[in-house]
């Protein structure tokens, strides 16, 4: 039984995108449970797959082909869900902020967070402040990240933590940063509960937000 859902987690490891889909039905067919599928195999690999990039085994093209992998895989799943008490880790809303229509980092970011386990709502790009407040108010989420790969979206970033704070929101809510010119001394310096160098580090972060609620 054991070795189903192994060949499942090893094809999103090596990336295999054109098996995954007929590997994961195969499991089903054989009355695997879709929790288990997910749980044991597709967030267990891409748990694998966070470990090798942190460690500089794999780069980015590679942790990319592996999370669409595990996309692929998990759409096939999130049907047979519906109407289930899913075990989410968390949720996590995310955005690329206003005046930045960039997003392939934040794609990656949110690809290993459901991979990773997480709900997460992506809200796309050139998101300003008050569609965000509106959707924390509206969604409560564990986790707020944000996005911006121009300097000069950057002072965004500071806005939202800002509005968070005259709303009464900045405690209901951890915020992560990230993205080609921030760094750890901007999140500290906008007040910001964290900075993802890359999605790796995101998803850790995001994993020590919820672990702390």
């Amino acid at each position: 039984m054991g070795s189903q859902l192994e060949r499942i987690k090893t094809a999103v490891i090596a990336g295999k995108h054109t098996e995954i889909e007929e590997f994961v039905r195969e499991a089903l067919s054989k009355d695997f449970d879709p929790n288990r599928i997910i749980n044991d195999a597709l967030i267990a690999a891409m748990d694998e797959v966070g470990r090798r990039f942190a460690d500089q085994r794999i780069y980015v093209p590679e942790m990319l082909v592996s999370a669409m992998t595990m996309k692929k895989g998990l759409e096939i799943l999130k049907p047979l869900l519906k109407g289930e008490k899913t075990s989410d880790r968390g949720v996590v809303v995310m955005a690329t902020v206003k005046g930045d229509l960039h997003d392939i980092g934040k794609n990656l970011v949110c690809m290993m967070l459901e991979g990773a386990g997480f709900r997460v709502v992506d809200l796309g790009v050139d998101i300003g402040v008050e569609d965000l407040i509106r959707k924390v108010e509206e969604i409560g989420p564990h986790v707020l990240g944000l996005s911006a790969l121009l300097t000069t979206t950057m002072p965004e970033m500071a806005r939202v933590i800002e509005a968070l704070r005259e709303r009464g929101l900045r405690g209901r809510v951890k915020v992560m940063v990230g993205g080609a010119p921030v760094d750890l001394a901007f999140a500290e310096r906008i007040g910001a509960d964290g900075y993802g160098k890359d999605a790796s580090e995101a998803v850790q972060l995001a994993r020590d937000f919820v672990a702390l609620k």
